[in-house]
């Protein structure tokens, strides 16, 4: 058996992708790289399947997703606090679980945090586009029909065969090990000084650390707009559009900034005072609106060891 059917989509809620580890390789076609927001629930998710750290999930954002199995499996769902239920009983979340053909799970709008990952043993499968079955919408790329269009109801996926043996069911994680997510305690969030952060004035450089900021509802899978009471200023002139790392911190005219994330655009022209760490982003891809937050100042190395700590722990070679 090379694949199963795995489920059917009821209800999609408002906003469930097919997401993989993304594709890479074609930033300079101006082709994102698209993938989990919240990359660590998702590793969480596949490490607990035995599935390969990479293997397909959904990103179910807000909740009001309701499925249908079309095969007994063994599925798993990580990331923002949410109530789950299998034929109407809860069930926790962060634990691999037993599902039967014909059975309806429904993931619920979570109670803090944004995005929830739904994983099945094995993972998702569709046709690859440049590489990968994750879904952009706004380059029309990837998802269960290539087109790059989120999962409608009525729409049926199906998984990658897997050894029932090697699945654990009830296995989770060390309580301490499950990420936290809270809308009142204040993040902190690690950066890397970069690009023009050097150009920036002194004043500017201090107010970004100096200064609580918040999360706006201005944010999607592109980026997130923050709120600073002191708006960071450059008195520069403007940049040439150049290359734009995932996590960058851009500082439009207005002076708020503005994090990016997996599907932002490969190019920008607004200067970057820095680039916010794995950690960081990770705090983000779960901030609502109104979440408070600071940055920290980190260095380069120190950076690159959480990420290749985190991806060793994942088994996650790329």
């Amino acid at each position: 058996m090379t694949s199963y059917p795995a489920l059917r989509i009821d209800q999609p809620g408002l906003l469930t992708t097919l997401q993989d580890w993304g594709r890479f390789g074609h930033l300079s076609q101006g082709i994102t790289r698209g993938g989990p927001i919240d990359e660590r629930a998702f590793l969480w998710a596949n490490k607990l399947l035995g599935n390969t750290a990479t293997a397909a999930q959904l990103e179910v954002t807000l909740g009001g997703l309701s499925v249908t199995a079309l095969k007994t499996s063994y599925w798993v769902v990580c990331g923002a606090p949410v109530t789950v239920t299998k034929s109407q009983q809860p069930i926790p979340t962060w634990e691999v679980f037993r599902v039967n053909a014909g059975e309806r799970v429904r993931i619920d709008a979570p109670e803090r945090g944004l995005r929830s990952y739904l994983a099945v043993a094995g993972g998702f499968t569709a046709r690859p586009v440049f590489g990968s079955i994750a879904t952009v919408t706004r380059d029309g790329l990837g998802g269960l029909h290539g087109d790059g269009k989120p999962l409608q109801s009525g729409d049926e996926l199906h998984a990658g065969s897997f050894e029932s043996a090697q699945v654990v069911p009830f296995r989770r994680p060390q309580h301490d090990l499950i990420p936290r997510v809270s809308s009142t305690t204040e993040l902190r969030i690690p950066m890397i000084p970069m690009a023009q952060y050097a150009q920036f004035e002194q004043h500017a450089q201090q107010s970004l650390v100096q200064q609580n900021m918040q999360v706006t509802a201005k944010q999607d899978r592109m980026g997130i707009r923050l709120q600073a009471n002191q708006p960071i200023a450059w008195t520069q002139p403007q940049i040439i559009s150049e290359p734009l790392p995932l996590g960058a911190i851009q500082i439009p005219p207005d002076g708020q900034p503005i994090v990016m994330l997996n599907d932002c655009q490969t190019l920008g022209g607004y200067p970057k005072i820095g680039v916010v760490s794995w950690s960081g982003r990770m705090a983000l891809a779960q901030a609502t609106a109104g979440t408070a937050l600071r940055f920290e100042i980190t260095t380069l190395e120190q950076a690159q060891a959480e990420v290749k700590q985190a991806y060793r722990f994942f088994n996650l070679n790329l």
